[in-house]
């Protein structure tokens, strides 16, 4: 483990402070510099093994240690009331399973034999990451109302996975669209309904 400096806990990081041994991973970073005072680290970080999120303020007389993180090919299998299942690729016996709370909106894209990249720590795996962007189907459009696309409006579908977002008017149900995972935002239609 490598120590870092209080401003080099960059978004992405994954560290262990030195009064507490769980790992975090920074998912937000603003460094402060106000008057009279010594500068801080705002962040917002994620304890990785309860998956909650939290502000914190980083001072320059703080000790933190990059640690290491392996990661693996894993493919999505199946969810249920034990939390979402994936098994590691070229090896279907070594199977494992995430909470909801830990996944949180990212388990809404998932869809089975996804191949995801999983972060194991010790012999945990911690989370997941999803490929930025995937092809979805609509199962559920409303009809786009006359007169309502003058200003490029939007309308809430329902993917083959369950998850709702907003799309342009244009898209209905059977088409194939890509979404980008990590905002949940859509990017394009791939294929029109036949």
């Amino acid at each position: 483990m490598s120590k870092l400096e209080y401003n080099e806990l960059k978004v992405g990081t994954v560290f262990t402070k030195n009064d507490d041994p769980s790992p975090y991973k920074v998912m937000e970073y603003a460094f402060i510099r106000m008057q009279q005072r010594k500068p801080v680290v705002q962040l917002k970080i994620k304890n990785l093994i309860t998956g909650k999120s939290q502000d914190y303020t980083a001072h320059q007389n703080e000790d933190f240690y990059e640690i290491e993180i392996e990661t693996l090919s894993a493919s999505f299998i199946f969810h249920n009331k034990d939390g979402y299942w994936f098994h590691e690729v070229g090896n279907q016996k070594n199977r494992f399973a995430l909470a909801d709370d830990v996944l949180g909106t990212v388990g809404q894209f998932l869809k089975p034999n996804t191949e995801i990249k999983a972060f194991k720590f010790g012999d945990k795996v911690l989370d997941i990451e999803l490929p930025v962007k995937m092809e979805f189907k609509v199962t559920e459009a409303p009809p786009a109302i006359k007169g309502n696309t003058a200003q490029g409006g939007t309308k809430l579908v329902t993917l083959e996975t369950g998850a709702k977002v907003n799309v342009p008017l244009f898209i209905n149900q059977d088409d194939i669209i890509r979404l980008n995972t990590q905002t949940g935002e859509y990017v394009e239609r791939v294929d029109k309904a036949k």
